[in-house]
């Protein structure tokens, strides 16, 4: 004879049912207090963009970033160069005293990814091939964290940055409405912020204006526009003083004198001592404040300055210089991006496919409940309760990991539906066998769950191996129909196989005195 008890799997079972009633609640009310699930771009709006990066751009920055630490190098060792430029494809070194040639070799054997070619005292230096994939596949990689952290920075929710193919970009920002929003957050995404500090061409300045690139380029330097008045020309070097690769922090503050909007940044220690010795040995000389390749400001430099800190100021409005340093901070694009496509999603189509979404998501469910009500009675109730479960643990689980929800995902909520109900089929398809077979009540349920186990397991893992290869080689709407499934097969295995087992032991004086009919869909005749 069966006894009705607490055993551990009712107690599991229950205490999965408060945390998914605790944790999903605010994603059924929108209550500002605790996560919640958001909705992805298919259900609310938004904007949709496709980005390709100029990693070739990427190659030329790495280049010109080797030549500037050489140059810092050669000057620190006291060593005579007449020449140090850097063109698309690599740098030109030419030496004044053989001497130094064995202190340059010295340091160009620390320089990794490079290739030298020496001819007495002209060098030439190339990135490897290996080193030009490889800065190419990190200028991606980069550019899709940049603009992650960009976003996240400018307060959006749950935007989505995933890299395509070899060098493209996804982004997809849900509630981006206005058009205002949508041009700021493209200015935003586009922004190099490239910082660099260079120094000006004290010599030939006079002369910047009637200039063009070609003669510039003739004296190693570079023609560069005011970013406040771009007819003016500045006279640069092109081998940068240092860039924001040393950057570390980037603040908006206000002018003491004008109270306009600045940007302090702070330099790194390595980018601190740099600016440090090149200020302390060009007194008197000024030092170009280069963003983007426009100059904000080229002040002289009246001392040595320590502690690797400096400021921007460009006329700017609050919202650019709080977005300039947004840009700053979460790093500069080493490679410009491209807007290859763009798609705006109104609100009025994310209303439509929730309301759609929400229809089909209730007739399964209800066809579903209806189903297991009909065919195997108050065991299909039990199994409908633990479904209930199923679904809060997942809206949970996701609103824990902030997940986003998509259409793909609502459909991996509504396939979940049926496979979380799929394990009590077998298990009371294998109790109706059990007591055809003219067992107890009790042997048939503990069998039932027994015999049954193999099968549930084998389907469940061959469908998370599924999901996994799923979310590892999908795009974003395969993926969120990968984690939904994967959270909904989790919780199952929880919920339709201990919850139930549990509830069964609980009610086993009931359903032993009860109707097989009533309980199980199925009759037979008591010995």
């Amino acid at each position: 004879m069966m006894r009705s008890r607490i055993t551990y799997r009712l107690i599991i079972f229950i205490l999965a049912l408060v945390f998914g009633i605790f944790f999903s609640m605010p994603s059924f009310t929108g209550s500002q207090n605790g996560q919640k699930v958001s909705l992805g771009l298919d259900l609310q709006g938004g904007l949709y963009m496709l980005l390709s990066v100029q990693t070739d751009a990427a190659i030329i920055s790495k280049i010109k970033s080797i030549a500037s630490a050489i140059k810092y190098d050669t000057d620190k060792n006291d060593i005579l160069v007449d020449r140090l430029k850097a063109d698309e494809s690599g740098i030109s070194i030419a030496l004044l005293d053989s001497d130094d040639a064995k202190k340059l070799d010295e340091i160009l054997s620390k320089t990794t990814g490079i290739e030298v070619q020496k001819n007495e005292l002209n060098y030439r230096i190339l990135l490897t091939p290996q080193e030009k994939i490889d800065t190419a596949k990190y200028a991606v990689d980069q550019a899709v964290e940049t603009i992650r952290n960009r976003l996240d920075q400018f307060g959006l929710a749950e935007p989505t940055v995933i890299k395509q193919g070899e060098d493209k970009i996804l982004v997809e920002l849900p509630g981006i409405k206005s058009s205002a929003d949508e041009q700021r957050a493209m200015d935003l995404i586009a922004k190099s912020a490239h910082l660099q500090l260079m120094a000006v061409d004290e010599k030939r300045q006079d002369m910047a204006q009637t200039m063009n690139d070609d003669e510039a380029s003739a004296y190693g330097d570079l023609l560069l526009s005011d970013a406040r008045n771009p007819r003016y020309k500045y006279l640069v070097n092109e081998i940068p003083v240092l860039d924001g690769s040393m950057l570390v922090d980037a603040r908006v503050a206000f002018d003491n004198q004008t109270n306009t909007p600045i940007i302090n940044f702070t330099l790194n220690a390595q980018g601190a001592s740099i600016f440090a010795d090149f200020t302390g040995a060009n007194v008197g000389k000024r030092l170009a404040i280069v963003l983007d390749d426009r100059v904000y400001s080229a002040p002289s430099i009246n001392e040595r300055i320590g502690g690797g800190s400096g400021q921007i100021s460009g006329g700017f409005s609050v919202e650019e210089a709080r977005d300039i340093a947004i840009a700053l901070r979460s790093g500069a694009l080493i490679a410009p991006v491209n807007l290859e496509e763009k798609r705006s999603i109104g609100p009025s189509l994310g209303q439509q496919s929730i309301d759609q979404s929400m229809v089909a998501l209730a007739v399964g469910a209800i066809l579903v409940v209806l189903f297991m009500i009909l065919v195997y009675g108050l065991a299909g109730i039990l199994a409908n309760i633990a479904l209930v479960v199923n679904i809060l643990i997942l809206i949970a689980v996701m609103a824990l990991f902030g997940a986003t929800l998509t259409l793909p995902g609502m459909a991996g909520i509504l396939l979940t539906i049926g496979m979380a109900v799929d394990a009590n089929v077998i298990i009371n398809e294998r109790i109706r066998e059990l007591l055809k077979e003219g067992h107890n009540i009790h042997t048939c349920i503990q069998k039932g769950y027994q015999n049954a186990m193999s099968a549930i397991i084998d389907s469940n893992l061959t469908t998370l191996i599924t999901s996994a290869a799923l979310y590892a080689y999908g795009t974003g709407p395969v993926k969120g129909f990968a984690v939904t499934m994967s959270i909904g097969i989790a919780a199952s295995m929880l919920t339709a196989i201990l919850g139930t087992h549990g509830m069964f032991e609980f009610l086993s004086r009931r359903i032993e005195k009860g109707s097989t009919v009533l309980w199980f869909g199925y009759k037979i005749k008591r010995g």
